[in-house]
């Protein structure tokens, strides 16, 4: 071979093959256009799923008390509590994970080391209010599985894919927070270990609306099927009458 760089030509020609698509539409604007499109690919519903409610601890819900939390549909936590009464009542698995952490925060490792403010993640301490679920939640702690998880995934370093194994799951379906960030790395970690990954739109929330529908659209595209809640409640019912 005897190619050789050719300086400025090859650069124009680079770029124009990387030239990124721009666009002046907001994010909410792009995922309502893919929402929209009735040919968009999708996994489909499988036989079986588990609810895996990632985080919905007051540090990320309750808006009224601390500044790290978010609300982007009203409605999410009785759309998430609807969910865990069908779940339970099909004899199916329902998670609950948060994050706490050590008085000194080493077991959040190098994620905790940006800040170190009161509102910092590290600063999540065991048995702190910001640990705390939600009260609006309706847990039942004898039927219900709960982790308690360090980091962004549900999947890393907790026994969910054993649970998942247990009850020979093949979908599951993803609520929390955030968007961008725990929502995110749970359904890549669930599409690669093999799973039909459901993100029900009402469900899950974040600190700004770029991010969250931003992460919706990327989601929708490569990771989960992103559906209206209302779409999870109709398979569940067809499920229940099998």
């Amino acid at each position: 071979m005897n190619e050789r760089f050719n300086g400025d030509n090859d650069l124009r020609r680079t770029s124009r093959v990387i030239e990124m698509e721009t666009s002046d539409k907001t994010a909410r604007e792009i995922y309502l256009a893919l929402k929209n499109n009735p040919s968009r690919a999708r996994f489909g519903f499988g036989e079986k799923a588990i609810l895996v409610n990632v985080d919905p601890q007051k540090a990320y819900t309750r808006t009224d008390l601390f500044k790290t939390a978010y609300e982007t549909d009203p409605r999410q936590m009785e759309y998430v509590n609807s969910l865990a009464k069908i779940f339970r009542s099909m004899q199916w698995p329902v998670v609950w994970t948060h994050v706490a952490y050590m008085e000194s925060g080493e077991d959040c490792g190098i994620w905790g080391t940006r800040t170190n403010t009161q509102d910092s993640l590290q600063n999540i301490k065991f048995n702190s209010e910001r640990s705390e679920f939600d009260d609006r939640l309706e847990i039942d702690r004898q039927k219900d599985v709960i982790y308690c998880k360090k980091m962004p995934s549900a999947f890393f370093e907790t026994p969910l894919q054993s649970l998942c194994v247990w009850h020979k799951i093949d979908t599951i379906v993803i609520t929390g927070g955030s968007t961008s960030g725990c929502i995110r790395a749970t359904a890549v970690d669930s599409l690669s270990r093999g799973y039909r990954t459901i993100v029900p739109e009402e469900c899950v929330a974040d600190k700004h609306e770029s991010y969250h529908f931003a992460n919706l659209t990327d989601l929708a595209i490569k990771y989960a099927d992103v559906v209206e809640v209302q779409d999870i409640f109709e398979w569940l019912e067809e499920k229940s009458v099998d």
